[in-house]
């Protein structure tokens, strides 16, 4: 299996079996998202070498806008899109496997969550996992310690509060905050 054929099969948001086909290859491309995470983390980089590795790991180029402090982790890289003018500060965790999409003017916290695999409720299955994206909108903040759930879209201009986990969609111009993440406020955007 190739990266193009997992990541349509990742639109289908398959049941992936524990050592099945995709799973092995989830596991080869995760050895290769940790090098290229381990060169990012292990010195000081300038911007521009930083994002060199993040477009070798997400396999495009991102533009010269975004913005990375390591540390740094993605499990596969090659399922995660950003838009233009994005920052995601330290520490970050990245479960792409199952697809991140990042709008443009994003600003992410330290030590944000992020992840797309969820596993079979089933102890004897558990090592099987349901995929499913998460996708963030424009003009979004994540605020520091946040976790953003497989299958969750936030929408444009939204706030999800720092220590929020957010297991649901959340609607555009809102913040949310607390364990589950609940509208604690409406935005007014104004130009």
């Amino acid at each position: 299996m190739n990266t193009s054929e997992f990541k349509e099969q990742m639109k289908k948001q398959p049941y992936i079996v524990a050592n099945s086909e995709m799973h092995l290859h989830m596991h080869e491309m995760a050895q290769r998202a940790r090098k290229i995470t381990v060169e990012m983390n292990k010195e000081y980089l300038t911007p521009d070498e930083i994002r060199k590795l993040f477009s070798t790991l997400t396999g495009q180029d991102v533009d010269e806008s975004f913005g990375l402090f390591p540390p740094f982790n993605a499990d596969y890289g090659r399922n995660i899109t950003v838009g233009k003018n994005v920052f995601i500060n330290s520490g970050c965790c990245f479960q792409d496997q199952g697809g991140i999409e990042i709008g443009d003017n994003v600003l992410i916290g330290q030590q944000v969550v992020i992840a797309t695999i969820n596993h079979d409720f089933n102890p004897r299955k558990r090592a099987n996992m349901f995929p499913a994206p998460v996708k963030i909108g424009n003009g979004v903040w994540v605020g520091a310690h946040a976790t953003i759930l497989s299958g969750v879209t936030i929408g444009d201009n939204s706030i999800v509060a720092a220590g929020a986990v957010v297991t649901k969609d959340v609607p555009e111009n809102v913040v949310v905050a607390g364990v589950p993440a609940k509208i604690v406020k409406q935005l007014e955007v104004t130009e």
